[in-house]
């Protein structure tokens, strides 16, 4: 049989399999590929929502937008954002979830009130937060006044601002993240605890370290990307805290700015190939590092 022939029934035999793929395939076109095409045509043209005629600008946008103080204000605050949501969010549900693991008849409980605020309408949420934070109505600053203390504007202060909005984000990934540690911890066969209990780690700081600690190295990484996306994602604290007010701006919320409220399409446009680039980058960096230490 030839090359010719061999491709050929090659090609027969796949193509009833790529019939039945089609419909993924183009709806994956649709839903992906097909708006980052868009998207990447609007970013480099200086086109404005309504507009019926627009220019071709290169990457005029791109350079615009580092030179743009907000957008710099906007990354560093994402910046700050994410490098308190990551770390607190990961090992807060890690610990958590040990805690709520060890638990008996209460684990359903602990599981029930932990998860609550993922299932939460953030937006609402935000509402809740604000009333708890208000310098002179809210709980938080009441039982700081009750221990002597002056108020504290956290949501009026920069300085507090985004520390404040991040351990926002913390609560929210908690119970997310717990939930995730909880089934990677139920998969760790207990034989392997007791085979190093045995072994002489009979503390179990030693046996976490020892078996859990690395038997969770995929779970690990999958919360960690998924809480680095959540980072960055942040809008509707921003949103309903601050609606964007000098010293609060995120990267989620200077594309909604530029897009809706001023209707710079081309430059939103830029400003979203940016963040998603941002992502992307942080994403596959975390996953290769993570996963020369992971054991599956």
């Amino acid at each position: 049989m030839t090359a010719i022939e061999i491709a050929t029934v090659r090609t027969r035999a796949a193509s009833p399999g790529l019939l039945f793929a089609l419909p993924a395939i183009l709806l994956l076109l649709a839903i992906y590929v097909v708006p980052i095409v868009v998207l990447a045509g609007f970013s480099i043209t200086d086109y404005r929502l309504g507009a019926l005629d627009w220019s071709f600008v290169g990457l005029g946008n791109f350079a615009a937008a580092f030179d743009d103080p907000v957008f710099l204000r906007a990354l560093t605050n994402t910046a700050i954002y994410a490098a308190i949501v990551i770390p607190a969010g990961v090992f807060l549900g890690l610990g958590v979830a040990l805690l709520v693991h060890g638990r008996k008849s209460s684990r359903g409980l602990w599981e029930t009130a932990y998860f609550l605020p993922v299932t939460a309408t953030l937006v609402a949420m935000a509402t809740v937060w604000q009333f708890l934070l208000h310098p002179s109505l809210g709980p938080v600053n009441a039982a700081i006044r009750w221990f002597g203390f002056e108020p504290v504007s956290f949501l009026g202060n920069p300085v507090l601002l985004i520390p404040t909005m991040a351990l926002i984000g913390v609560w929210q990934v908690l119970g997310f993240n717990m939930v995730l540690f909880l089934a990677g911890l139920t998969a760790i066969p207990k034989d392997l605890h007791e085979a190093a209990r045995l072994d002489g780690a009979r503390n179990p700081i030693d046996r976490f370290l020892i078996v859990t600690w690395p038997m969770l190295g995929p779970t690990t990484m999958f919360v960690v990307v998924t809480t680095s996306i959540s980072a960055f994602k942040v809008f509707e604290t921003v949103a309903v805290l601050t609606k964007g007010r000098s010293g609060s701006e995120t990267l989620l919320y200077a594309l909604y700015l530029e897009g809706f409220e001023y209707s710079n399409t081309g430059y939103a446009a830029a400003l979203t190939l940016i963040f998603l680039a941002i992502v992307l980058i942080l994403s596959i960096g975390q996953t290769l590092r993570m996963e020369r230490k992971v054991h599956y």
